[in-house]
């Protein structure tokens, strides 16, 4: 074995031109000067101290020690180069894992991830639903959709849109004798609450103009999905993001009965780890999602919402 380590640029020349038995076809492989391979054999050939080629009228033959060098050498490089293939095509394919609310999750992201499957089926998509921040560090996650102000420390964070809370109930309850045409009527409904989100009801109210008052009766849930299935059933009145129920609104299981709406001080971010962000599986995700964004929710600036 020689003392000192062989350069991978040397063997790589001497492969080349084993293969090619020539050193200007082996330097177009390489993307350097036929003078520069013949220099790097000739390295690889001195620290072995042996002669790889044998040189004649300008053309290359291989020595008995370069016909014995060349199979193991091609078959070093063919793995190395396998090896990367299969790692970028594990960046650009295969599972993507991102973490959502439930209620994000089947409200929102669901309805709209068929699309994405048509348009990346070579990407699978796996959900991860919960309340708690995602420690990116410990989990296998690659990304996650929660709402906040979008100041997270080396995180990439891409805006999808605005909270914006309103009060939602059935068809059925909408249409019952007791009256729901303003704020005030709410006093005299169910109200239902998600304990995940507690303050909704009391700065919908604030910001209607309407005192808040505890109605008789109320239901209480841990997540908004709950809340909303609830609501649904006709249980009574439930509060969530406008953007959230519009699936629900268009098929006719819920209506906003009244026409403004809270805009809550968060936004929904898409955020991943800064050293994720560029990996081809984590943008296309990301281009697909900001798109569906535009698609679907029209930019609203603050002066214009109710």
């Amino acid at each position: 074995m020689p003392s000192s380590p062989l350069p991978l640029n040397g063997l790589r020349a001497f492969e080349s031109a084993a293969r090619h038995l020539n050193l200007r076809a082996a330097a177009e492989e390489l993307k350097v000067t036929p003078s520069a391979v013949s220099h790097q054999i000739r390295g690889i050939e001195a620290t072995l101290g042996v002669t790889l080629f044998l040189r004649a009228n300008k053309r290359l033959s291989l020595t008995n020690d370069g016909r014995a060098l060349l199979p193991g050498l091609s078959e070093g490089f063919g793995r190395i180069e396998r090896a990367v293939a299969d790692l970028y095509n594990n960046q650009e394919q295969g599972v993507l894992t991102v973490s959502m609310v439930s209620t994000f999750a089947m409200r929102w992201f669901m309805p709209r991830l068929p699309r994405f499957q048509q348009r990346f089926p070579d990407i699978e998509i796996r959900i991860s639903t919960t309340q708690r921040a995602v420690k990116f560090e410990r989990e296998d996650i690659d990304a996650a959709i929660r709402h906040g102000d979008g100041d997270w420390a080396d995180m990439q964070c891409d805006r999808l849109f605005d909270v914006e809370t309103t009060p939602v109930c059935s068809p059925d309850l909408m249409n019952a004798e007791v009256p729901l045409s303003g704020p005030e009527d709410l006093h005299n409904h169910i109200l239902i609450h998600a304990s995940a989100r507690g303050d909704d009801w009391a700065q919908w109210f604030a910001h209607s103009g309407t005192a808040y008052k505890k109605p008789a009766r109320e239901l209480t849930f841990e997540t908004t999905n709950v809340a909303l299935a609830a609501a649904i059933k006709g249980l009574g009145v439930a509060i969530a993001d406008r953007h959230i129920v519009e699936e629900d609104v268009e098929a006719g299981r819920l209506v906003v009965p009244f026409e403004f709406t809270h805009p809550h001080p968060d936004s929904y971010f898409l955020v991943c780890p800064l050293s994720q962000a560029q990996k081809p599986k984590m943008t296309r995700f990301r281009t697909w999602l900001l798109s569906e964004v535009t698609r679907t929710i029209p930019k609203v600036s603050p002066e214009q919402r109710p």
